[in-house]
């Protein structure tokens, strides 16, 4: 049914990437011209032709969108199926409305292709073809001519004319008159292509004989099947009358300007009638046959002949007029004559160029989208031209200014789209307010001037950005948990949800713990809370990672590193550890007579905060009076005068350490200062006063037990040397968990640090003062003869305090084994809770023999009495330096043997 015709070929090229909307780059795609026809008249959703199979393209059947119709000024008559490119009726098209004079009836209008990420760009061309739908129409039903009965034959009278809108074969192809004995026609055709008929006179006329005929006039088309129209015609025969005017020439032709102005003077015409009188009287006048439209266009004066023009004609609307103008005489039956005027109007550049731009994606008018992500030579729309005037008038050259971003490269004769010139960035230049002009050819030259938008639409092509990439933050140490740290802030670009930035913390761990039970963090508005209280003598800095995140997909994200450093404050209470406290006093012993400047002992305290709140300061608040000084800066305890005390004296001083923090926080240590017979030592260094291995004060108490420690040394080293001896006969079953005692042949043996008293000292592992005798209480050290803090648990109330007797907390076994009453094991009920769970150490490394112990006893364990602060210090330092005589015991208790497993070494005098 469809005829399909290939005009022509134009080279472009089409790339583009498509997201949401569409964009074409033509840097050498092929474009094509492609005709269909369809019949005037045919209804909605007649179907015109397929792009898809009639050019054999390929279709892609992953997007809804293969074609787009670019909308034009003819834009409704024609339907684009998006899918497959096929063409229907859009709405009824009327060719006589639609393209009026003209032959060929054409309606054009340009689609976009895009498959397999070519795009092509097809210029349509659809010929509407006239049918046979309008039927010839005379412009009167009946109409009356006259001849004068002296007419010659073959004289003739122009008819009116039929219409017909058709065109080509459809129009007029012929008239035919009524059968009669005197009148044929001649049918004629006008310069503009109207076909008429002319009476032609065929046997004289007598008008006693005969004074008027009547004939019928059919106009038939040349359509399947014809259609035909008619008009009746009375011819009156008048008298005669010799003479007739005559026009000086019969027929004119004259060019009329378009632009021409009412009123302008077409002709001017002459006819002379050689009768005299009434009957030499000329008078002018348009022939009855001259139809209405020319009537209103053209103006002949009736008494000089001269034809104006009335109204404006337009050389768009029709080229050329043909006007017959009579001249007839005032005498009685005149016989007119009839000159022939051919009026062709000259076109002229009246009509500036009209432009129609159509994006290819838009939501409103007058405004274009596309992609910033853009490449270079895509499609942003395409700019259609018409003008109405012809040859070099109706040429059109169209220009874009505004900016150079965009150029323009022309896709047909009267089509040019906007492309892309260079990479576009909505971020810097998110509007573009370009102008296209339109210019014609014409002399002078009629422009249009548009005013167009171009506006970017986004891409995630820009992650978030922190204000910084590190923060640094602090906040003070005791927080409440839920206290707000600080906000970390993000810029996004990128609009809508390209630039909606979301936060989160990244994974990690502190202390041991997820960061996120340390922090929170909102998600939106990227502020950051504390989840607990924060400690600064635990943790004095720490950093946390924070991500930003954009909706767009792909996402984009960046980091910012959060470093929190807590600040200190003075929330510790400095620690006094030397001397060892007991409920805030420790006892020191001075000679009772010591001198102006003698070093009694030095206040050591630390405080677990930093900076100022740690710089400590040490005052005596109570018994300055009684002859002591303190150094403030470093807590040295001198005598400020002579002394002159009794032994049964006890003087008692205050010390107090207070921070430098805001506000300060104290301390307070009680001294309670024993005094001891003896010669006035000098005084010690300023180093080695109070420290761990300052000089010890000496009393005849402690001398009986360096006495005793010898001997127990003595029966130590023999116990040791048996217990060798036999060990090495039972190797076999001598290792259970045991080391052999070093130190008893050629090699040094090297030093061991002890507690004793108040203070510490280092002495020879063969000193005698070592005791070598085990407790029998196990292998924890709580229990051993030399270092038994415990006791006996039960009777721990009736032990006399040292405030009373002086004497420290000693069990029986150590009175046993020959200590003197002041025993030098540190007091049992010293509590310090927080060393409750060290580690057992013993002085011991060989097994040994226990005394006999109540068989009643099957279990026994050690007490767990907390250590003081003193002896936590000894267990330290053994554990961090190499002592002989070291054994780790085991951590849950042991049952002790019965007195029947155990052995005991014979003495063997020699």
């Amino acid at each position: 049914m469809m005829r399909v015709n290939f005009i022509g070929w134009h080279w472009w090229i089409l790339l583009s990437s498509i997201q949401q909307m569409l964009f074409v780059s033509v840097s050498g795609t092929e474009g094509n011209t492609i005709r269909y026809q369809t019949n005037e008249e045919d209804g909605p959703g007649t179907v015109i032709g397929n792009l898809a199979k009639d050019m054999s393209l390929s279709l892609s059947h992953a997007s809804r969108t293969n074609f787009r119709m670019m909308k034009q000024f003819n834009d409704s008559h024609i339907r684009v199926r998006e899918s497959d490119g096929e063409l229907t009726v859009g709405e009824r098209v009327d060719r006589e409305r639609t393209c009026r004079h003209s032959p060929v009836c054409l309606i054009e209008f340009d689609v976009v292709n895009f498959s397999k990420e070519r795009y092509k760009l097809i210029h349509v061309q659809v010929e509407v073809k006239d049918i046979n739908d309008n039927s010839p129409e005379f412009p009167y039903k009946e109409s009356v001519v006259e001849i004068s009965e002296s007419a010659a034959v073959g004289s003739r009278v122009p008819l009116d004319p039929a219409m017909d809108a058709d065109v080509g074969s459809n129009y007029i192809q012929s008239y035919q008159v009524s059968v009669n004995s005197h009148f044929s026609i001649d049918v004629q055709q006008r310069a503009d292509g109207v076909k008429y008929a002319e009476l032609v006179l065929m046997k004289e006329l007598d008008r006693e004989v005969q004074s008027s005929y009547v004939v019928e006039l059919v106009a038939t088309d040349g359509g399947n099947p014809s259609r035909t129209g008619s008009t009746k015609i009375t011819i009156k025969v008048t008298d005669f009358n010799d003479n007739s005017p005559v026009f000086d020439q019969n027929s004119f032709s004259v060019s009329l300007p378009e632009d021409s102005p009412v009123g302008t003077v077409i002709l001017d015409l002459n006819a002379v009638d050689a009768d005299e009188g009434s009957n030499g009287e000329v008078v002018y006048g348009f022939g009855k046959q001259v139809p209405f439209e020319i009537r209103e266009l053209f103006k002949v004066d009736d008494r000089t002949g001269r034809l104006t023009l009335q109204r404006p004609v337009d050389f768009e609307e029709k080229a050329t007029y043909e006007v017959d103008v009579q001249a007839s005489d005032l005498g009685p039956n005149p016989t007119p004559s009839v000159c022939r005027i051919i009026i062709r109007v000259k076109d002229v550049n009246d009509n500036a160029p009209e432009i129609s731009i159509t994006p290819m994606t838009s939501t409103s008018t007058g405004v274009a989208f596309i992609s910033e992500a853009a490449e270079r030579d895509s499609l942003v729309a395409l700019i259609s031209t018409l003008d109405r005037d012809s040859g070099v008038n109706g040429q059109v050259h169209c220009t874009l200014y505004g900016h150079d971003h965009f150029k323009l490269k022309q896709a047909h004769e009267d089509s040019y789209m906007i492309v892309t010139a260079a990479a576009l960035d909505r971020e810097r230049i998110g509007e573009y307010n370009l102008t296209v002009m339109a210019e014609d050819f014409g002399s002078p030259p009629l422009r249009r001037i548009l005013q167009y938008t171009i506006r970017l639409t986004d891409e995630n092509d820009n992650a978030p950005h922190f204000s910084k990439p590190v923060y640094e933050v602090s906040v003070l140490e005791n927080n409440a948990p839920g206290a707000f740290i600080t906000t970390v802030e993000a810029r996004d670009a990128d609009l809508g949800n390209n630039g909606k930035i979301t936060y989160r913390l990244l994974d990690g761990v502190l202390m041991g713990s997820p960061v996120n039970t340390f922090v929170s963090l909102n998600s939106v508005t990227g502020s950051i809370y504390a989840l607990r209280s924060f400690n600064y003598e635990v943790m004095k800095v720490f950093e946390i990672h924070v991500q930003a995140s954009d909706g767009g997909l792909p996402q984009l994200q960046t980091r910012a590193l959060i470093r929190l450093r807590v600040l200190d404050q003075n929330d510790n209470l400095p620690t006094i550890i030397q001397p060892v406290l007991y409920k805030g006093s420790a006892e020191v012993f001075l000679p009772r007579d010591a001198a102006a400047g003698y070093g009694v002992t030095q206040v050591k305290a630390v405080d677990a905060d930093e900076g100022a709140n740690a710089q400590l300061s040490y005052r005596i608040t109570e018994g300055g009076h009684l002859g002591f000084s303190i150094n403030r800066a470093t807590g040295r305890l001198h005598a400020s005068r002579q002394l002159a005390y009794d032994l049964s004296d006890v003087a008692r001083v205050t010390v107090a350490v207070s921070d430098n923090g805001a506000p300060a926080l104290t301390a307070t240590a009680t001294l309670l200062l024993s005094f001891v017979e003896g010669p006035v030592p000098s005084a010690p260094p300023p180093g080695q006063a109070g420290g761990a291995e300052a000089s010890l004060e000496w009393d005849t108490s402690v001398a009986i037990i360096v006495v005793l420690a010898g001997s127990c040394s003595l029966l130590l080293l023999a116990i040791l040397l048996i217990t060798t001896s036999c060990s090495r006969r039972r190797k076999e079953k001598g290792r259970g968990g045991y080391s052999t005692l070093p130190g008893y042949g050629k090699e040094t043996l090297r030093p061991i640090t002890i507690w004793k008293g108040n203070s510490f000292t280092t002495i020879s592992a063969r000193d005698p003062q070592i005791s070598g005798k085990d407790s029998g209480k196990g292998d924890s050290d709580f229990n051993d003869s030399d270092s038994d803090i415990s006791g006996d648990v039960h009777k721990k109330d009736s032990l006399p305090t040292h405030s009373e007797s002086g004497l420290w907390a000693c069990t029986s076994e150590c009175k046993v084994l020959g200590h003197s009453d002041r025993c030098w094991s540190p007091s049992a009920s010293r509590p310090n809770t927080g060393l409750a769970t060290a580690p057992h150490l013993s002085t011991f490394a060989s097994r040994t023999a226990s005394l006999p112990r109540d068989a009643r006893r099957e279990n026994y364990y050690p007490a767990h009495l907390p250590k003081p602060h003193a002896l936590q210090s000894v267990y330290e330092k053994v554990q961090h330096q190499e002592f002989d005589y070291i054994l780790v015991g085991p951590p849950t208790p042991a049952r002790i043997q019965e007195t029947d497993e155990i052995s005991i070494p014979e003495y063997l005098h020699s």
